[in-house]
């Protein structure tokens, strides 16, 4: 079977690791090489952050004479990014109850059916929750991939307080003994505050209902965003505590580097990357695969 990165993530690899080959194939490496590196990493929407702190750590193995050649500079950038994406302590993947967060048109929604499919192919029973009350066009997304999934949903009336259909959700998940809760926020970028608020009081509901289940938030990022999708994961993080980022739409961009500069200036880890808009298109990220895929490995 063909590597979900190399048969989905076409234009990333076409537009950096073509480029990052032209340098591994070189018999003698030298400063310039790693000028190269740096161009191709930025390029790639890996940050000025990070990558300032990749080279620079593959600068002190080149002063110390341990990169010689193109091959030595693959092994020590392979060990350099995947020491990246580990960085981030991962949370534990037994939760039951999934909250959904992120910015209107980040893929909240479609990722919420991805993530029914997920579970109902395990022949788990999953609930909706639609509390997105303040755009219509999002209750009613969810109503037909909760037709299409097979799954239950519950959702309030325009306008309503999305704490109480969160409320009406648990019920509902206790009475009908679902496996699965996940639950569809507003996508509004309040202030700090109001966001803040709103989000806890849905976690308050949810832990007063629900005690004994493991809560999870994940946010869902646009990857075409680059940077842009680095201050988004960053003003949520400020507001909530954040288990997981969902990169969303990863087969539109060129770029890959964004998921070390969350991971590495964030330390939150990434979950899921998702293309396309079928419910069967999305993956459990793992970061072996997708570090050695990008350097071609």
């Amino acid at each position: 079977m063909f590597s979900f990165i190399k048969k989905t993530l076409t234009n990333i690899y076409a537009s950096v690791t073509s480029k990052l080959a032209s340098l591994f194939s070189k018999n003698k490496i030298d400063a310039n090489t790693l000028k190269e590196l740096e161009i191709i990493l930025l390029a790639a929407d890996t940050g000025v952050t990070t990558t300032k702190s990749i080279i620079k750590r593959l600068q002190e193995q080149y002063d110390q004479g341990e990169l010689k050649e193109g091959a030595s500079l693959k092994t020590a950038l392979h060990n350099i990014l995947l020491d990246i994406l580990n960085k981030p302590k991962q949370s534990s993947d037994n939760a039951q109850i999934f909250i959904l967060v992120g910015i209107n048109g980040s893929g909240k929604t479609t990722f919420a059916s991805k993530l029914a499919h997920h579970y109902t192919k395990q022949g788990k029973k999953v609930l909706f929750v639609a509390a997105d009350t303040f755009r219509a066009a999002a209750q009613e997304q969810l109503n037909v991939w909760a037709t299409e999934t097979g799954c239950a949903i519950v959702h309030g009336k325009p306008q309503q307080d999305p704490a109480s259909v969160v409320y009406t959700g648990c019920q509902q998940f206790i009475t009908q003994d679902q496996d699965i809760l996940i639950i569809d926020t507003a996508g509004r970028l309040q202030t700090k505050i109001n966001l803040m608020n709103e989000l806890a009081k849905l976690k308050r509901v949810i832990e007063k209902q629900l005690p004994s289940h493991r809560v999870h938030v994940l946010l869902t990022i646009d990857s075409m965003l680059g940077q842009n999708s680095l201050e988004q994961a960053r003003l949520f993080k400020e507001c909530t505590q954040v288990d997981g980022i969902v990169l969303t739409k990863m087969d539109g961009t060129g770029k890959g580097g964004i998921v070390f500069a969350i991971a590495d200036e964030l330390e939150i880890p990434i979950k899921y990357i998702t293309f396309g808009e079928q419910i069967s298109q999305m993956k459990l990220f793992d970061p072996k695969e997708y570090v050695e895929n990008l350097l071609h490995l």
